[in-house]
């Protein structure tokens, strides 16, 4: 890296064009940078998995999941440059080793301050699980969580100290769009009642269950249509293939229900996220798993003031409060099916819900989350060199 005049913050995790939420958090947030004069453009230590990526000039090193030495020469590479602050954006799966414990050699080998944002805050860890986060946090200038009820956890599970903590909504891009009404015809729905689910297809997304639930809807609302966009999860299509795909196509089939279910099977353009929420009228997260601490196309639903069903796992269950959005059971399509039929009955019952959402959405555009983090990195900056210059004196 070249001696530059601000802030220089290189960020370690997955990077575009590898298909992962966390690669796409990544470069919304450093879009964001570039209106931040205090911070020169932020770079990237790309992890990869067992593919090959085509990086773009952001992307100044890069790191096999699996190879050891790999995390101790990136750690090198940053001690030799002019690096202000290394920020690791942490997730149990993208890292080598047990449970991702080849990170550890590399903040121990790293003289640089760092901070670590935790994407997953298990309430149940495996003790390697716990001993990663403990060992990440305590080595770290701040730790940064996206749920404020797992700001607890963080203290009671892992004993992390309070004021090491900072919580900050996900962040959510601004896109301007048309209007529902002209999204929908554009789209051909111009007659429609419009349900919506997006992102990665996997089994825990609990889809069946909202496939299900339209049985009872469109017998009552025939003009509804659940739309699912997006492709099968990457991990999960390498090792299983279209399996679940499959499962939940038959569902429909079985059901009758081809008139009234879509599937929109690719990744979406960022602008195409957007409109498929802002042309819905209901968006769905019917997922399987209660501890949840972190939803990202939930987050893009709220910033966008959609009325929102789900299932209440943990982050639709912060998120939701307040009158955003109803929660049904888990593995219960009856559930669903009730929520959705209440709220399409009841225009002026989603009016309010939207008004009430966007309220909240409004403060999680990354423009004003990036302005969030700049303050943490500016104030880890700070503290780190208080700290060196304490040692210094001693």
């Amino acid at each position: 890296m070249n001696k530059t005049y601000g802030n220089n913050v290189v960020f370690l995790g997955t990077s575009l064009p590898r298909e992962c939420g966390i690669a796409t958090f990544t470069q919304d947030l450093l879009d964001q940078f570039s209106a931040i004069p205090e911070f020169n453009p932020p770079r990237i230590i790309a992890v990869n998995d067992n593919e090959s990526y085509r990086y773009n000039d952001q992307v100044i090193g890069q790191i096999d999941q699996h190879s050891l030495p790999d995390y101790l020469e990136a750690a090198d590479f940053l001690n030799r440059s002019d690096t202000t602050l290394v920020v690791i954006q942490h997730e149990f799966g993208i890292y080598g080793g047990e449970s991702g414990e080849y990170l550890l050699s590399f903040v121990e080998r790293l003289n640089i301050p760092y901070l670590v944002v935790f994407h997953t805050v298990l309430t149940v860890p495996s003790p390697k699980q716990r001993h990663i986060m403990q060992k990440l946090a305590q080595s770290s200038i701040k730790v940064i969580t996206m749920a404020q009820s797992t700001v607890q956890d963080l203290q009671a599970i892992y004993g992390i100290d309070k004021d090491k903590i900072a919580f900050v909504h996900h962040g959510v891009p601004r896109v301007e769009t048309k209007s529902r009404r002209e999204l929908k015809a554009q789209y051909g729905f111009a007659e429609r009642k419009i349900l919506s689910t997006f992102g990665f297809l996997s089994p825990g997304k609990g889809i069946e269950y909202g496939i299900e639930a339209m049985q009872g809807v469109v017998a009552r609302h025939p003009e509804s249509l659940y739309i699912i966009w997006g492709k099968t999860h990457p991990v999960v299509k390498r090792e299983v293939g279209e399996v679940y795909r499959q499962k939940l196509t038959a569902l429909v089939e079985q059901l009758g229900l081809v008139d009234n279910v879509l599937f929109v099977d690719r990744l979406l353009t960022q602008e195409e996220v957007i409109q498929s929420l802002v042309m819905s009228d209901i968006y769905m997260t019917p997922y399987l798993g209660k501890d949840q601490a972190v939803s990202g196309t939930l987050a893009y639903g709220i910033g966008y003031g959609r009325v929102v069903v789900s299932t209440p796992y943990r982050y639709a269950t912060e998120m939701l409060a307040g009158g955003r959005g109803f929660l049904a059971d888990f593995r219960d399509s009856a559930s669903l099916e009730k929520a959705i039929l209440l709220l399409l009955g009841n225009p002026a019952l989603i009016a309010d819900m939207e008004v009430r959402t966007l309220e909240l959405g409004k403060t999680m555009m990354w423009s004003e989350i990036a302005k969030r983090y700049a303050a943490l990195f500016q104030e880890s900056i700070t503290s780190a060199a208080t700290q060196s210059n304490r040692s210094v004196i001693k």
